[in-house]
């Protein structure tokens, strides 16, 4: 940490000061390497647009597959572009793209039924492995062994590029760094009114990290068992649903998740938006829609956390999953024309 800070005050002076925790795995700075032969104004350039294409892209993507909202492609234009979390994206030049491509890929790929190559999507997530917590746990909880035996073998295959590179000591310090990383957190967290999951929701709260600790663990099983239950129904209700649900409870679980990773959320708000819609917007699904707009909105006013220390971003989603469990429950989905196999 202390020889990156050095390098980066040397190459960019405005920089000098910031301490960066090394969570990354070894293979992400593979990735990158490319853009150090470009200038640091030319590289930021460079990835700020392929973050954009890949958010664009993503968002088109889920939305051509979204066949009632195909008569809104303006008003879905703008809040693409104004959805808080891909300001938050470009603004810190994070790699939150990489992960919403993988998650809309997968999307797809379990839509055509392609588990096993779903799965292999699903491991190469290991650069940001706090983002595959929840998925790892509801496809384990149903059993979806083709998926997970996918997700294992690709994060090995990524994990072991870095090995084969640069050995196996710094993957030894990374594995050190995450498993201490408890007792860093204030440099890992500097802004926690800047996050947005249950562990942080709960630490803003009450003042004793034990206590605080356990509440996110009630209520991370608690959101996990909505979920899973969600996707135990996986013959009767959508995938766009169940998905939906995974996206907001792999936000919700992840024991770290800055505002700008809420992009993995775009395909959530377009699926659970196209489903309620669907769904004709009827009284059994009240409130899913200003919820949806609550989610969607929050983010911006993460900064009052510093004085009322209540995330109400957090309380949001938690509300849409219930939302989506009780739809569930009641036969909400059943009651309308059934979707096709391909649409499921």
């Amino acid at each position: 940490m202390n020889a990156q800070s050095e390098v980066a005050a040397g190459r960019v002076p405005d920089a000098a000061g910031i301490r960066y925790l090394p969570l990354y795995p070894p293979q992400v700075s593979l990735w990158f390497a490319p853009l150090a032969h470009l200038s640091y104004g030319w590289a930021l350039a460079l990835w700020w647009g392929c973050s954009g294409l890949i958010y664009g892209i993503c968002c088109w993507s889920v939305w051509r597959a979204c066949l009632n909202l195909r008569d809104h492609g303006g008003t879905v234009v703008i809040l693409a572009a104004a959805f808080p979390a891909f300001f938050h994206l470009i603004a810190w030049g994070q790699t939150s793209a990489l992960a919403l491509g993988c998650f809309t890929l997968i999307f797809f790929l379990l839509r055509e039924r392609r588990d096993f190559l779903a799965g292999i999507v699903l491991g190469c997530l290991v650069f940001k492995p706090q983002l595959g917590l929840a998925a790892a746990m509801v496809f384990v909880s149903i059993g979806a062994w083709k998926i997970v035996a996918g997700a294992i073998l690709s994060s090995a295959a990524q994990l072991s590029a870095g090995i084969f590179y640069y050995g196996m000591e710094p993957f030894r310090v990374w594995l050190r760094m995450m498993w201490h990383v408890g007792s860093v957190l204030s440099y890992l967290e500097p802004r926690p009114y800047q996050t947005h999951c249950l562990r942080t929701f709960w630490a803003m709260i009450v003042p004793w990290s034990g206590v605080s600790f356990g509440l996110y663990v009630v209520s991370a099983v608690l959101i996990l068992g909505l979920t899973v239950a969600l996707w135990k129904r996986r013959q009767a209700e959508p995938l766009a649903l169940r998905y939906s649900a995974l996206l907001f409870a792999t936000v919700l679980v992840s024991p770290h998740l800055t505002v700008y990773d809420l992009v993995i959320l775009a395909p959530a708000f377009l699926l659970l938006a196209d489903w309620w819609v669907g769904q004709g917007m009827s009284s059994r699904t009240a409130g899913l829609g200003t919820l949806l707009y609550l989610a969607y909105m929050l983010p911006l006013v993460g900064p009052f956390t510093r004085w009322t220390p209540l995330q109400l971003s957090v309380v949001a989603m938690a509300a849409l999953i219930h939302m989506m469990w009780r739809a569930s429950r009641s036969g909400q989905s059943e009651e309308l024309p059934r979707l096709t196999e391909q649409e499921r």
